[in-house]
């Protein structure tokens, strides 16, 4: 399936130099609750597993000095400098934590509301079935500043496929939420899950209202359900979140496209317990994405970008990217670059970003 391109205009600088006129980005999956972002250096010990990772990150954000609000606002500001006018949040919600990170991002997100679109998913981090109290903060979560509903790996996380999907549909069927699903699990068992979920997807009348994060399954190419595993979720009108990082798995973009899945991009975690990396730009994003697919030629290239623009605007449906028409739009960015694969290899940050006409600064944005 084609992605439909989108316009971008270049004309002379009084300068002499090239400005190219974009539309802004979308940052489709990243962790602001996480971040250390603004405050000092936080020094990671080793893991070598998920579960190591996840009880690395509850220590470190247990023992956080400063606020969920700050940590979050200072990421998210940064993302906003750098171009980003919409994100889908995820928030972790569990008995450990209770319901202060998604108040603390929901502030955060108030405080950036006239320059940053944002979608906050609840999620179980730390578990949602074997977590013994998560469903129910999950629900009231939905009251308190959480938009979509999320999950995470139901098989080797959770350890109850059929029970984590019975849970997270309906929590979103009754409450009429889409839902966003992490899914770290690979090869056939990550694979069969992905079945479960679209299957699951197109039985509750949710056609295009599913997502998959990471879906690492979907990036080994040489297993024999692939294919038929994509073909079911381009039927669920699925979506595929991936976040191009470090020795992670990333997919096989023509793959993905040729069989109808279409995917948005993200930072996911950003300077946290699980990376020290992150930037909060889509700018580095889509080169890392394009860096990580092997994109050589300007088509490999401009797909990059449109999955970093117009895919997540489709996905998180935000009228500042669909709605951009060129130089004359009232939410745009503009760059030093002569074209948009230019762009997307030397990773400029933007001369400007106007945000519903009216340029955004350092002090603008607080």
């Amino acid at each position: 399936m084609s992605t439909p391109s989108i316009p971008a205009e270049s004309g002379a600088r009084p300068t002499g130099g090239i400005l190219l006129t974009t539309p802004g980005f979308v940052d489709a999956h990243i962790h602001p609750d996480k971040t250390t972002w603004g405050s000092g250096w936080f020094s990671r010990p080793p893991a070598n597993d998920l579960a190591t990772l996840i009880r690395n990150d509850l220590q470190a954000q247990l023992a956080a000095g400063d606020s969920v609000e700050e940590r979050a606002f200072a990421l998210m500001r940064q993302a906003v400098l750098n171009g980003t006018m919409a994100m889908r949040a995820h928030v972790d919600v569990g008995s450990q934590i209770g319901l202060k990170n998604i108040h603390g991002v929901r502030a955060a997100a108030e405080r950036l509301a006239s320059f940053l679109d944002v979608q906050i998913v609840a999620f179980p981090q730390f578990g949602l079935l074997s977590n013994p109290g998560t469903l129910e903060l999950m629900e009231a979560s939905l009251g308190e500043g959480a938009d979509l509903v999320g999950g995470i790996d139901p098989e080797s996380l959770d350890g109850d496929v059929h029970g984590h999907l019975d849970a997270v549909f309906s929590l979103a069927g009754r409450h009429s939420r889409d839902l966003d699903i992490h899914l770290h699990d690979t090869g056939p068992g990550g694979l069969a899950q992905l079945r479960l979920i679209a299957q699951r997807t197109m039985a509750e009348g949710m056609h295009g209202r599913v997502t998959v994060g990471h879906a690492f399954a979907l990036c080994d190419s040489t297993q024999p359900e692939l294919g038929a595993t994509l073909d079911l979720m381009a039927e669920a009108g699925m979506w595929m979140a991936t976040c191009a990082l470090g020795a992670d798995p990333v997919p096989v973009l023509d793959l993905l496209e040729r069989h109808g899945v279409r995917v948005a991009l993200g930072s996911d975690g950003v300077r946290d317990a699980w990376s020290p990396f992150g930037t909060g730009s889509m700018v580095d994003r889509m080169h890392l994405l394009g860096y990580r697919t092997g994109a050589l030629t300007d088509s490999d290239l401009e797909r990059c970008f449109r999955i970093a623009t117009s895919s997540g605007a489709d996905l998180l449906d935000t009228p500042a990217i669909k709605d951009f028409s060129g130089a004359g739009s009232a939410d745009r960015l503009e760059f030093a670059a002569n074209s948009i694969p230019e762009l997307v290899v030397d990773r400029p940050s933007p001369l400007a970003v106007i945000r519903k006409g009216r340029a955004v600064s350092r002090e603008s944005v607080g």
